[in-house]
């Protein structure tokens, strides 16, 4: 079984050649070299990196350097601004990129973040139907907004993000009711044009490593779902202050909850099929 990570985020240091857009509570770099050794500690095959808005915004130059010096390892996706009025050529540039494999939108009310051309999301939505390209949807605190832009555009294939709850960027952050918003989740799992990320999920943990109360509420998303839509995810280095990369690998390699074809499909095979995309095998 292959396993391919659906969200990693590399990045170089902040350097006044490539400054960061802010500075997060992230490690002070995390290389595609780096990114590649951490997952070969773990037996991660490939991951879908994901160019960091936190610190490049919609420059996605960083992450197509890393895919070059490793193609069999990883595939692309980058935000795209709304706010843009040439978004579709922007889309069109990067479908010729090599390695590329979807894009995404940001649909939170978190600061920095606020779309202020509604109609730049039909421009980009429009566009990756066009160009067959997925697009990851982030709408985390935000629900009811990104459930009605999947809803506005049947056409479109769309990627949750992190189960579309909010997930704690430090330990003192865990919500006292982390799977609150979980119904919600759940009733959009009836859109067929949608799967979900099970991105971050052991931040959501309010139980040592290996997080053994993430499993039931996981449970409920499996059912809703179905494995072939559910996307295991570390979303490293997001996670950092909160759990390692091998606590984001390890609970889901090692579970009894999980049957081996189960596994396959959470942690390799759903990503594959979503992203037309698999690591090659050196």
């Amino acid at each position: 079984m292959a396993i391919i990570d659906s969200q990693v985020h590399v990045y170089d240091a902040n350097t006044p050649e490539r400054p960061w857009h802010s500075v997060p509570n992230w490690p002070p770099h995390v290389t595609g070299e780096e990114m590649v050794s951490a997952m070969d500690k773990v037996g991660v095959d490939g991951a879908i990196c994901i160019s960091s808005f936190s610190m490049y915004q919609y420059d996605g130059s960083y992450a197509v350097e890393v895919q070059r010096a490793h193609p069999s390892r990883f595939a692309l996706v980058k935000p795209v601004n709304p706010d843009d009025p040439a978004v579709a050529d922007v889309i069109a540039d990067w479908k010729k990129t090599p390695g590329t494999v979807g894009i995404r939108i940001i649909v939170t009310k978190e600061p920095g973040r606020e779309i202020k051309d509604p109609a730049g999301l039909d421009r980009i939505l429009r566009a990756a139907v066009k160009h067959d390209f997925p697009v990851n949807i982030l709408f985390w605190g935000n629900a009811e907004a990104g459930i009605a832009v999947i809803d506005r555009h049947p056409d479109t294939r769309f990627i949750v993000d992190h189960l579309g709850l909010v997930q704690p960027r430090t330990p003192d952050t865990r919500a006292a009711e982390p799977w609150a918003e979980l119904p919600k989740i759940l009733e959009l799992a009836k859109r067929p044009n949608a799967v979900i990320k099970v991105s971050g999920a052991c931040t959501l943990s309010q139980k040592p490593y290996p997080y053994p109360d993430i499993w039931d509420p996981l449970a409920r998303v499996f059912d809703a779902w179905g494995f072939e839509r559910c996307l295991w995810g570390s979303d490293w280095t997001r996670t950092f202050a909160v759990v390692n990369y091998q606590q984001a690998v390890e609970p889901f390699r090692l579970t009894d909850r999980l049957s081996d074809s189960e596994r396959a499909m959470l942690m390799g095979g759903a990503t594959a099929k979503a992203y037309g995309w698999s690591p090659q095998k050196s």
